[in-house]
């Protein structure tokens, strides 16, 4: 997006630019490697653009919530890379360096434990922001210790990370290496009192962790989950498919290995869920998640004879796919009632008592 309207302008100026001086026709070798060049030369931008941005998000987090708690940013391993270019290279099968941010309530005592709160980003690709600012506030300061990992694929950090992605697979080892981290790190965190709270493609990893780690995650949280991945290649268009079908990452589309996408779709693996306390989010003027995903994934669970979920279908929502993140009231009435099924399980140690409370901790008054 960042360079969108640059590439409009400057692209097609530049392949004229390019033809001309290469004297070359349409389709000839030359034109075609030269508009390749140029594309990678953007991309290569954009990837530099991500990195200025991230940089400058980082510091407002410090300004935004510094009051509140201790920011950080650990650099951690996960599982290695799902694809190497060459397996038998040097380096080759190492795990996957990444970072993950932490938050930290200022007024922890070192002789405590306190709940944690996995907290993984949306976004094919994407990346924990300030974006979040009014809910990290709200975690911290009923308690809770949050953990958000910049998992594989998450921009910000290079052609390279950005490469790595591995959507529904091992992404969610990624973000369960973070919950591991702050345990075997942080005797203040609680490993009996441990969350996940995922909107989007973040709510898709909660469901998967709690479908493969069940003894590790007391409740989980999805909002708005991207929950039948074969689905969503049908209504989305071959932009989005192509960010799927990469090399770098699945390689194929859904037509040609229905199977592979099967497997990173939560509404097709059901059966993976045992007995986690389970909240999920929707809503029907949805424009990126829509809501017949998460009814598939509801209905799953209820033809899978699943018990201990609940579920919110919301009418047309002001705010759409965002609509329980918003700053409005009704936004952060609902955000209280999903605190309260938290606590319920994670008992933080300043619950809120109210969603007057709640805004008071959010907005600094």
């Amino acid at each position: 997006m960042k360079t969108k309207i640059l590439k409009t302008i400057l692209v097609p100026l530049v392949l004229l630019s390019l033809q001309f001086s290469l004297s070359a026709q349409p389709g000839s070798t030359e034109l075609m490697n030269a508009i390749n060049g140029v594309q990678r030369s953007f991309d290569a931008l954009d990837h530099r653009l991500d990195v200025l941005e991230k940089n400058i998000d980082d510091l407002l987090w410090f300004e935004r919530v510094g009051d509140i708690a201790y920011v950080d940013k650990i650099y951690i391993t996960g599982p290695p890379p799902a694809k190497e270019s060459n397996p038998t290279g040097q380096g080759a099968g190492n795990p996957l360096k990444f970072w993950s941010y932490v938050f930290i309530p200022r007024d922890v005592s070192p002789s405590a434990k306190y709940p944690l709160l996995v907290f993984p980003h949306g976004g094919v690709h994407a990346n924990f922001t300030t974006y979040y600012t009014h809910i990290i506030r709200e975690m911290v300061s009923q308690g809770y210790i949050v953990v958000a990992a910049e998992y594989r694929g998450s921009t910000g950090y290079g052609a390279g990370m950005y490469r790595r992605i591995d959507y529904g697979g091992l992404e969610v080892e990624d973000v369960d290496a973070s919950r591991k981290y702050m345990i075997e790190n942080y005797e203040i965190v609680d490993r009996d009192r441990v969350g996940v709270v995922g909107w989007s493609h973040g709510g898709l990893i909660g469901l998967f962790c709690i479908f493969d780690y069940p003894a590790a995650y007391r409740a989980c949280f999805a909002g708005v989950p991207v929950s039948d991945v074969i689905a969503r290649m049908g209504y989305k268009d071959d932009s989005y498919r192509d960010l799927f079908s990469a090399q770098y990452h699945i390689g194929k589309s859904a037509d040609q290995d229905v199977a592979e996408y099967r497997r990173r779709s939560p509404a097709w693996q059901v059966d993976r869920y045992s007995n986690t306390p389970l909240l999920i989010h929707t809503n029907t003027n949805d424009e990126d998640v829509n809501v017949l995903e998460v009814e598939h994934l509801i209905k799953s669970l209820k033809a899978a004879g699943k018990k201990n979920f609940s579920y919110r279908i919301f009418e047309n929502m002001p705010g759409g796919h965002s609509f329980d993140r918003m700053d409005y009231r009704e936004a952060r009435k609902i955000r209280y009632d999903i605190y309260n099924f938290l606590n319920a399980e994670l008992k933080p140690p300043k619950p809120f008592k109210s969603q007057r409370d709640m805004e008071r901790a959010a907005y600094r008054f």
